[in-house]
Formats: C-alpha cells, sequence, structure tokens
C-alpha cells in the first residue's frame, strides 16, 4: 500500500511541474518604480526674522546763506527685525511681496569743516522695505531681485566738539525713498530657508531748520537750515518659514 501511494504521488508531481514551469514562464519580470525626487516649492506665505549691519551715508549742507558743506559722514551699526511675505512660483520663476521691519542702531558724526568746534551727528532708529520680488529657483536655491519703497527713521543733531553738548532742539523726521536689492536663499528642510540679502536705500534729500535751544544760542534762534542727503546700505542674513505643503 505504502509503495502504491507514494508511486501516485510522484506521478501527480511530475505532471503538475510542466504546468507551473510553464506559469512561472508566463510572468514578465518588472523592475520596482523609481523614487520620486523631492522639489522643493517657494509657493505660499512665509514669515522670518534677520540680522545684520547697515551704513547710512549723510552728507550736510548749510542752504540758508547759498549753499556751505557742512562735511558727510557714515552712520554704522547693527539691525534686527523681522519679515513677511508671498510667493507663488510658475516652473522655475518665482515672484513675489514682501514687507520689512527692523530696529537699526546706526551712528555717526562728523566735524563741522568751516566751523570744526561744533559737530553733526545723526542716528538712525528703524527703517521699512516694501517690496516686489522676482527670482529664478534652482529646485531648493533661490536667486532673487527685489525692489520698492523705504522709509527710515531718523534722528539730527547740532552739538559742540568734544563735549557733545546740544546746540539746538534735535530734529527727530521719518524719510521716504526707493530701495533695490538682490538675495540668495536655500530651503535646507521642509518648509524652512535661510539667505543672505543686500539691500540699497535712496533717500529723497530734505532740508531741516535747527532751532536753538536756548543752551548756547538764545532759544528760538535759528542755528542752521541744513539740507540732508542720506543713502543706506544694509546686509542681513535671514531665515523664514513657509506655511502650507513642502
Amino acid at each position: 500500500m505504502k509503495k502504491i501511494l507514494l508511486t501516485t504521488t510522484g506521478l501527480i508531481a511530475l505532471g503538475m511541474a510542466p504546468a507551473m514551469a510553464a506559469d512561472l514562464a508566463a510572468r514578465p519580470y518588472t523592475k520596482a518604480p523609481p523614487m520620486a525626487v523631492a522639489v522643493y516649492n517657494w509657493s505660499g506665505f512665509y514669515a522670518g526674522v534677520n540680522g545684520g549691519w547697515g551704513s547710512s551715508r549723510q552728507r550736510w549742507d548749510e542752504t540758508s546763506l547759498g549753499v556751505a558743506p557742512m562735511g558727510s559722514h557714515d552712520a554704522t551699526g547693527g539691525t534686527v527685525g523681522g519679515q513677511i511675505g508671498y510667493r507663488w512660483q510658475a516652473a522655475s520663476w518665482v515672484f513675489g511681496v514682501e514687507a520689512q521691519g527692523n530696529w537699526a542702531d546706526f551712528h555717526g558724526s562728523n566735524a563741522i569743516p568751516l566751523l570744526p568746534a561744533f559737530t553733526n551727528d545723526t542716528r538712525v532708529d528703524a527703517f521699512g522695505l516694501f517690496t516686489g520680488q522676482v527670482g529664478y529657483a534652482a529646485n531648493n536655491v533661490l536667486f532673487y531681485l527685489k525692489g520698492g519703497a523705504a522709509v527710515t527713521s531718523d534722528r539730527y543733531r547740532l552739538l559742540t566738539t568734544g563735549t557733545g553738548v546740544s546746540l539746538a532742539n534735535s530734529v527727530d523726521d521719518t524719510r521716504w525713498g526707493g530701495v533695490v536689492g538682490v538675495g540668495l536663499e536655500y530651503g535646507f528642510a521642509p518648509n524652512w530657508s535661510a539667505g543672505i540679502e543686500y539691500n540699497h536705500m535712496f533717500m529723497q534729500d530734505k532740508t531741516y531748520n535747527f532751532v536753538s535751544n536756548g543752551v548756547v544760542f538764545p532759544a528760538g534762534t535759528l542755528v542752521a537750515q541744513t539740507r540732508i542727503r542720506q543713502d543706506v546700505d544694509v546686509i542681513t542674513a535671514r531665515i523664514n518659514y513657509k506655511f502650507g505643503g513642502y
């Protein structure tokens, strides 16, 4: 009986082998699908912080009796602030709008060449930028140009050289102008990017009246009528978080 069972089982196995071989041959070999390459998406709202260094070039001219040069100086120092904006991407081109606000501590002064006993003094306390952007993206690397409006918060003073005694009431003013800039940004993680940016601000020329505070000259006396020309250069490092999908 055992011999009969073994013989029958062997015959069945031999009969099934060709069918199994034919079935295996009918199934073609297919490769695993390639892994998708992640493409960085620059579209969406973003917000971030920045910090760096700036220099404000100041040229003072006395204008009450013609034009008499009062000298020039650079008001320099650090800055820190934040930005918020929106970008949209079309193929490799990226377009955007951004608002940026910064606190600043740019300070400088110079002795007046014709009156070295007196000093011009400038401080820039803050600035803001409202710009449009156009850029080109190579996946997670973005190069862009920007331009728009700029505003600065300034304080101007006339002082005695050496002692720093104020000759007139300080002049505080908000000045508007234009800005152009360039930046490079790198997406180092989903939704996170870091970059570096340079901006040059063209601020309008303005004329101010410095009125005596009574310390040196009689109170209310016009000490100087001064035209001040101002340009600002700022370089900052920044980090942004983009809201939405990667």
